[in-house]
């Protein structure tokens, strides 16, 4: 769908006039032209005159010239030959090898010479008549010669008829004869399936089989235009090349001409099918895939069967087979050849040419008129004529040699006897950019004298086909319109306009009457609305714009290059009465461009873009700073701001960097893999060689961009995945489709969500309701985004939504996705009541079923209130009520129904239900028999028990009256209501029964305190001593024992009853205290005491009640037992410190010798590979579909879970030999050190009670060694610790390694190694107690006799 456009053209001329250029080549390393032009001198011989030209990059800068100038570098003599016609060239090959720095020349009669480019005194070189080399010469001539695509090798056919294969030093590598019988290497092998000899002939017999075909070589000839002439192309890589020569048919006399594909080395490896009226042209597709020539069809002998003046090209693959073709538009069909010596149809093909890029095949036509050069280019397996160049004139109108930039894949370089001539081209895709709601989508594709118009808002079209053909006839009002192909397309950027232009300057302007409504009847009707001519130059651009100058109909401004080179802008108002040029300034230099603009006109040149004034003045308006292919100016404005329009400026260049700039600010990078882009709306939409399409908010990014200054700062953009490489063909935002184009041709509409959303949000704003509602119906958007976008203004145009989207269906769908939406319940509740109230004012009986969907969706649903509108409809419209049951019933289900019915007490109401949810009478007319014949409210009771409301049944049998009583207390009792039960009977004289078996039911459930209390305030004290008991709430209980009165030595027995639990509990202070006070048994509160290490309370007590002699036996002893569970804790954990202290150096010494070993263990993430996939899973739901179409990721998920499960089990056992050893030994040493802590707390208290048992040192001695041997451990312990933990590096965490990205093995060891390693760093290193925070000093201080010094 894309075009071919000129984007920039210059010329040169020679500065003699005897000049007659003949052969040209590039150099891509020098970036310059070398150019032969030759003449005949006075002994008949061919003086070439070699000359150099710079080429100009894409910025055309030149030093005030409008042109590059032409450097004459040497002269050459060499014999001519007159085998070939004078109109061809006596140099067969110039070539610029770059690897030798040398430019060689080789003549058709044989002569091989070459100069050295390289001068190492560029002050003394000789400008004028450089020197030749002359490196050999063939004596009979040489027919081609073709050099391979990387310079390594030369490939020249002699006159006598041998194929040379040479290196670039001319060595010969391979020497054989051309016309040979052979196929080749590559022949296939030809069992006869399917040919003629193999069919059977009925009565003809064996001698039909035998016959010769009508296809055999005797047949086969050359076409008259045919010039004999040699010649050899490659293919892209440089594998292979074929040869096309004329050779003699054996035993005709007729010549063909036959194509010959060589491998590198010169052997032979197929022959192509014989063609009848095959021509010379030929160029291999750099590709590989196709090589090209031509084909005439007529009457002549060994011409082709066909049409009379058919011409194509034609097409064979590498194995010497046809492979497709097509037909040349050119000259008169059905005129066969005339007498005329040369171009017997009036025209002939000179030569065909592929881009660089093998998308363009060019064809060099000769007329006898003068030269013209077609492009042509191929889609879905059709070839359109893009574009068309005439030879210029005055002159003899003939181009004398054109090529391709071998680098430069869409710049062609023409020469003419005196001129070069330099055309740049860039694909452009000509699409109608009007706005919505007049976007028609409209896309024009020339093809020759056609253009292809599809309306994509209106249809589909794949291509070749197109909905409408606009043919453009030569017709008498068009007498300056010199070719049928169009230069450029133009679309107004406001109507539906097509401006046409012609490269002589003839413009047609078309009115395309697109219809934008489904219907019958053509789909567009175009219209010529005016035609002319721009006057003084040669014209590449036009654009258009229509209804936006005052009177005038159309503007148009139109750019080329005058008859001094210089490029040339040219603007003219169209009005009523005739047409107006307008002034415009002078350009002065090259490299000109039109930008794509909806206001005014626009131009660039080197990534300068500048805007014309109303006063036609051009002015700097934006500076991209690289060159662009395609600028595009929009209007926008900025988000969340109030400001005016900005103009938002886009450039797109020929590497795929797309930009972004405003006036006021410096502009910014949206993309550098971009290959297409357009304007839907507010939307810029991109593609990108990743096979992403990215969608920017244009109001979004002309705020970012003149908010911020970094020309990298990233832009938030939705994105969504294309087929690989699909590029943009247009937009259409009022169908929010964006079409996309295939590699290989056909077409495919999307519409992307974020195309959708922002057309949805502006009918929203617009209060258009039903177009947003509709879109989201088709496109599958939650239709809550009418409400979520703003709640506030939806409320107040309720009225409006209802009003326009007034179908039953359509609200029903509505409120049903209102109930499923994310708000509050209030929210969703208030919404669906403020519809329900609009529907039930407007007409209840026509959306009685969209009101029971608002009662139904509600948050919780209301499901009462819907029944009771059936009731409201059964008296108003009693012909409705059916329907609404059988409505309500599709929407909840039948049994809930009859349920809820059945709740309101309203048989009528379940039997309405019950009918028309087919239930069986059976089933429920018995129930309802008995339930009549109960009293109302015992009735009830049986309606909320069945129903299990039991709260409401509970008050319903209060409510029948005492005598059901002790059915009330069986059935709080059987479904534990008793808090209701409680609040029911509040004030009443039954209410001791309830709280009676309330405590009771606390009693069973253990909950013991709880019990006590109810109990208390039922009056039921021996029960409530009970529950205290079992609650050990022992200052309660005694408290009510003793107001209850009981007897002494049952208050005795109880004491020693909770003092026991007590102990049980490890309460031993408040055992002791218990039996203290109620027992008055001192030496069982003694040893409680000492069991727990209250020693200091055991002895208060002891001699309290002047009991002395329980210290020898209770508490000394209990002491003494401490002692020793001290030091036997603290063995046990110098073991502990001891065993993981070396297992940790040892770790650490493992970890840093041999860290493959340390950290080879299983990867976590393997465990979450799964073998299934679910790619495969289909759903027929969209992509904007919210609900899960497959359940196959729940499964996975599943999978991974109990994986990951799995690992943190593993990682967290610390099992010997893992690593994550060493993280649970710091776990286990941060336990012991609160371990020694709490040692330390009990050694505290037990020490002074060591040095209290006698006056000798025996027990101060196991006092100090106590404290001694804890100080040492806790020595131990700290040094331990500060090994462990070492000291922080200073800025450590501050070195940055650079990231590895790759999904190597040594890059996940080195991630595994970083996870560990932060894993143990999150360990905090424990703080142990300070030694004079729990050390008694007097041990410190004092010196026991006979120890030899202080312990």
């Amino acid at each position: 769908m894309k075009n071919i456009t000129l984007s920039g053209t210059w010329r040169s001329i020679l500065s003699f006039s005897d000049g007659n250029i003949k052969t040209t080549t590039v150099d891509p390393d020098k970036s310059c032209l070398w150019i032969a032009s030759e003449k005949l001198n006075g002994d008949a011989d061919i003086e070439i005159d070699i000359h150099k030209l710079d080429l100009l990059d894409d910025s055309y800068e030149l030093q005030d010239v409008s042109s590059p100038s032409i450097e004459p570098v040497a002269k050459f003599v060499s014999s001519a030959s007159r085998v070939v016609p004078g109109s061809f060239p006596q140099i067969v090959s110039l070539k610029s090898i770059i690897g030798e720095e040398s430019l060689v020349v080789i003549t058709r009669s044989g002569d091989i010479a070459s100069m050295k480019l390289e001068d190492p005194n560029p002050q003394a070189r000789l400008r004028l008549f450089g020197f030749f080399e002359t490196i050999g010469s063939f004596e009979d001539g040489i027919q081609a010669a073709a050099w391979s695509p990387d310079d390594s090798l030369l490939i020249l056919i002699t006159g006598e008829g041998k194929l040379i294969v040479m290196t670039s030093t001319f060595d010969v590598l391979h020497e054989s004869a051309l016309h040979i019988d052979e196929f080749g290497e590559q022949a296939p092998i030809d069992v006869g399936w399917g040919s003629k000899q193999t069919q059977f002939h009925g009565s003809l017999g064996k001698a039909a089989a035998q016959a010769p075909s009508s296809t055999a070589l005797s047949s086969v000839g050359i076409s008259p235009d045919d010039d004999l002439v040699t010649r050899i192309s490659w293919r892209g890589d440089g594998a292979l090349f074929v040869v096309s020569t004329v050779s003699p048919s054996p035993g005709a006399t007729l010549r063909r001409r036959i194509l010959r594909v060589y491998n590198r080395d010169g052997i032979l490896q197929a022959t192509a099918e014989a063609v009848p009226g095959l021509e010379h042209p030929l160029s291999w597709r750099p590709s590989g895939n196709l090589i090209a020539s031509a084909q005439r069809f007529g009457s002549f002998p060994g011409g082709g069967k066909g049409r009379e003046g058919r011409h194509d090209i034609v097409f064979f693959e590498k194995n010497g087979l046809r492979h497709g073709e097509f037909g040349l538009r050119h000259g008169t069909p059905g005129i066969g050849p005339t007498d005329a010596k040369d171009r017997k149809w009036g025209y002939k093909v000179r030569e065909i040419c592929w881009s660089a890029d093998s998308n363009v095949l060019l064809v060099w036509i000769e007329e006898d008129v003068g030269d013209t050069v077609q492009l042509w280019t191929t889609g879905n397996y059709h070839w359109y004529l893009k574009q068309e160049i005439a030879a210029p004139t005055p002159g003899d109108g003939r181009f004398t040699s054109v090529i391709w930039h071998p680098e430069n894949a869409l710049q062609l370089l023409l020469t003419t006897k005196t001129a070069i001539i330099s055309h740049s081209y860039r694909w452009e895709t000509c699409s109608a950019t009007a706005r919505a709601p007049n976007d028609t989508g409209t896309v024009a594709v020339v093809d020759g004298f056609s253009i292809l118009l599809t309306p994509f808002r209106m249809q589909n079209v794949p291509p070749p086909m197109s909905s409408h053909r606009l043919t453009l006839r030569l017709s008498s009002s068009a007498p300056h319109r010199t070719l049928s192909t169009p230069s450029h397309l133009s679309f107004s950027p406001t109507e539906d306009i097509l401006a046409i232009l012609w490269g002589s300057g003839y413009v047609e302007l078309w009115n395309l009457h697109t219809r934008l409504e489904f219907g019958r009847g053509p789909v567009m009707t175009p219209e010529l609305g005016w035609n002319g001519r721009l006057e003084g130059g040669q014209f590449r651009e036009i654009s258009v714009w229509t209804n936006s100058f005052g009177g005038a109909i159309a503007r148009l401004a139109a750019l080329g290059f005058g008859s001094d080179g210089a490029d040339i802008l040219r603007i003219l108002d169209i009005e009523p009465g005739g047409v107006t040029p307008l002034e415009v300034p002078i350009l002065g230099s090259l490299g000109w461009r039109l930008a794509t603009s909806e206001r005014g006109v626009i131009a660039h040149r080197n990534g300068k873009v500048y805007a014309c004034t109303p006063a036609l003045i051009l002015f700097h308006a934006v500076d991209f700073g690289v060159t662009c292919d395609v600028v595009q100016v929009i209007n926008t404005s900025r988000s969340f701001s109030t400001s005016p329009i900005v103009s938002l400026s886009l450039g797109f260049t020929r590497s795929g960097t797309l930009l972004a700039a405003t006036p006021s600010s410096p502009p910014r990078i949206l993309a550098q893999n971009a290959n297409s882009f357009t304007v839907s709306g507010d939307l810029i939409v991109y593609t990108t060689s990743a096979h992403e399409a990215h969608f920017v908010p244009a109001s979004l990014l002309a705020t970012t961009t003149t908010t911020t200054t970094d020309t990298n700062t990233s832009v938030e953009s939705e994105k969504r995945r294309v087929e690989r490489g699909s590029r943009i063909v247009t937009s259409v935002p009022s169908s929010m489709s964006l079409v996309l184009q295939m590699p290989r041709g056909n077409l495919e509409t999307v519409n992307p969500r974020p195309m959708v959303m922002a057309t949805i949000h502006a009918d929203v704003d617009a209060g258009n309701f039903r177009k947003a509602f509709l879109a989201c119906r088709k496109h599958r958007i939650d239709l809550n985004v009418i409400v979520d976008q703003d709640p506030k203004l939806f409320r107040e145009r309720l009225t409006s939504f209802v009003e326009q989207v007034d179908d039953v269906d359509y609200i029903n769908l509505f409120l049903t996705n209102l109930g499923q939406s994310s708000q509050p319940p209030e929210v969703i509740s208030g919404l669906c009541d403020a519809v329900r109230q609009q529907l039930e004012a407007r007409d209840l009986e026509k959306y009685i079923n969209s009101i029971l969907t608002a009662y139904i969706v509600k948050r919780p649903p209301d499901l009462e209130a819907g029944l009771r509108v059936l009731l409201q409809i059964r008296e108003r419209v009693p012909s409705a009520v059916e329907d609404a049951v059988k409505y309500i019933i599709f929407l909840v289900n039948a049994d809930t129904l009859f349920d809820v019915a059945l709740g309101m007490y309203d048989f009528s109401l379940v039997l309405l239900v019950a009918q028309h949810a087919q239930k069986d009478p059976r089933e429920y007319l018995p129930f309802l028999r008995e339930l009549r014949a109960l009293e109302m409210y015992y009735q009830r009771f049986r309606i909320d028990d069945h129903l299990k409301r039991y709260n409401s049944a509970l008050r319903n049998l209060s409510l029948a009256g005492p005598e059901h009583f002790e059915d009330v207390k069986a059935y709080v009792d059987k479904h534990q209501l008793y808090e209701t039960a409680l609040e029911i009977f509040c004030g009443s004289d039954l209410l001791q029964e309830i709280l009676n078996l309330y405590g009771v039911w606390l009693y069973e459930r253990r909950e013991f305190g709880q019990s006590a209390l109810v109990f208390m305030d039922a009056q039921r004290p021996q029960k409530a001593i009970l529950a205290y008991e079992k609650a050990l709430l022992w200052r309660e209980l005694f408290e009510l024992a003793q107001l209850g009165e009981v007897k002494s030595e049952d208050i005795v027995t109880m004491a020693y009853r909770v003092a026991e639990d007590l102990i049980s509990k490890k309460r031993y202070a408040e055992a002791g205290q218990v039996l203290l006070d109620y027992a008055d048994d001192t030496r069982e509160a003694a040893l409680a005491l000492v069991q727990g290490n209250q020693f200091s309370e055991a002895r208060r007590i002891v001699m309290l009640r002047n009991h002395p002699r329980l210290l020898e036996e209770i508490v000394n002893p209990a002491v003494l037992e401490a002692r020793i569970q001290i030091a036997e804790d603290i063995t046990e954990m110098r073991e502990q410190l001891q065993k993981q202290l070396a297992r940790l150096r040892e770790l650490r010494i493992k970890k840093v010798e041999e860290p493959e070993e340390f950290y080879g263990i299983e990867d976590a993430a393997v465990h979450n590979v799964d073998v299934m996939t679910d790619a495969s899973a289909f759903t027929a739901f969209t992509r904007y579909t919210v609900a899960p179409t497959t359940s196959a990721a729940s499964r996975t998920t599943k999978r991974s879970s109990r994986s990951k499960r799995k690992m943190e089990r593993k990682i967290g056992s610390g099992r010997k030999g893992t690593v994550d050893e060493e993280e649970y030994l710091l776990k286990s040493l941060t336990k012991l050190a609160t371990r020694l802590t709490a040692t330390q707390d009990d050694a505290t208290a037990l020490i002074p009670h060591l040095l209290r048992f006698t006056q000798a040192h025996t027990h101060q001695t196991a006092a100090r060694e106590l404290q001694n041997e804890l100080a040492t451990f806790s020595r131990e312990m700290t040094e331990a610790l500060d090994e462990m933990w070492p000291a922080p590096i200073e800025d450590a965490e501050t070195v940055t390694e650079p990231m590895d990205n790759s999904n190597s093995w040594a890059s996940r060891m080195a991630e595994h190694k970083k996870e560990r390693e932060r894993a143990i760093k999150t360990i905090a290193k424990p703080e142990l107690r300070a030694a004079g925070t729990w050390r008694i000093r007097l041990l410190d201080a004092t010196v026991v006799p006979g120890s030899g010094g202080k312990s």
